[in-house]
């Protein structure tokens, strides 16, 4: 993947990100423990740069994910994160820069100004749209709560974004279940681009998908990054997918990142063990290469 339209200007530093979630047992269902799911990460994002976050399930790469868009508190109100999120807001030009915003603390109320900026697309496209809404509210709920655009504004606006991402217009009012996984997907991608984000972050994006429409999504982020200049963190499970749409790798372990270098250096010389032993687990079309690589 070319580095070409690729900035030197950090757009999310993640420093020292410490993720952990309380155990309860017991009758009276005491803490008795706690599960380190994150352990003192740090990275940075650069604007227009595709990230890739891979690991195995359980590695912490998920947390990760929604530690940044700050909705782990929502799901477990007992969560513990430490560490800093920084997120370095875009500077119209010729104006003075708005600061350095921490999101790790921020409350839901504190954070809404900024969730048009940094959007998600999760994983499993059969479970991430509700199925009592039309395409129409789905893609245009994000408009309804962070912009000021009328009705009429926003139904174009959707209309726009499923013509985008490879959809009909005329589907608009049409419910999740008439869609396949793919178009799905699709919806999903609508969705998060509604606000006009900075920063996408893909969840497994395609691992619920038929192989045959996996490279379709990929190309279709691609290409939306090229034109709209959307800054990726794409977690996934298999190097060889984050491969062709990474420009860096991070690999994550029981919730450490081990290794983190230029996406093509990862994939053909990677040098931490684990990072070999998920290499080697990625499915390749030539088993001699398979056999051979094991042997190494």
């Amino acid at each position: 993947m070319s580095d070409a339209r690729v900035s030197g200007e950090v757009l999310l530093d993640i420093q020292e990100l410490v993720v952990k979630f309380p155990v309860f047992g017991g009758i009276l269902l005491r803490r008795v423990g706690e599960v380190d799911a994150v352990k003192g990460i740090s990275f940075q994002l650069h604007r227009g740069e595709t990230l890739g976050l891979v690991g195995e399930s359980g590695c912490g790469k998920t947390t990760v994910g929604r530690a940044i868009i700050n909705i782990l508190r929502a799901m477990s109100y007992r969560v513990e994160i430490s560490g800093r999120i920084l997120y370095h807001p875009s500077t119209p030009l010729g104006a003075s820069p708005t600061g350095v915003v921490d999101l790790a603390p921020l409350t839901r109320k504190q954070m809404r100004p900024y969730r048009a900026d940094i959007q998600m697309v999760f994983q499993d496209p059969y479970s991430s749209l509700n199925p009592r809404k039309t395409v129409d509210q789905i893609v245009g709920e994000p408009l309804r709560i962070h912009t000021k655009m009328s009705r009429a504004e926003r139904v174009d606006r959707v209309r726009w974004l499923l013509e985008k991402v490879g959809l009909s217009a005329r589907h608009v009012n049409r419910y999740p279940h008439e869609f396949s996984g793919g178009q799905r997907q699709r919806i999903g991608i609508a969705r998060a681009l509604a606000t006009n984000p900075k920063i996408v972050i893909a969840d497994e994006p395609v691992s619920a998908l038929d192989v045959s429409i996996q490279a379709q999504v990929i190309n279709l982020m691609q290409d939306l990054q090229e034109e709209f200049g959307l800054s990726y963190i794409f977690i996934a499970h298999d190097l060889s997918v984050v491969r062709h749409i990474s420009n860096r790798i991070a690999v994550m372990s029981w919730g450490n990142i081990v290794e983190i270098g230029p996406a093509e250096e990862i994939y053909t010389h990677p040098q931490h063990p684990y990072s070999k032993t998920l290499l080697a687990a990625a499915p390749r079309p030539d088993p001699a290469f398979n056999r051979a690589r094991r042997r190494g």
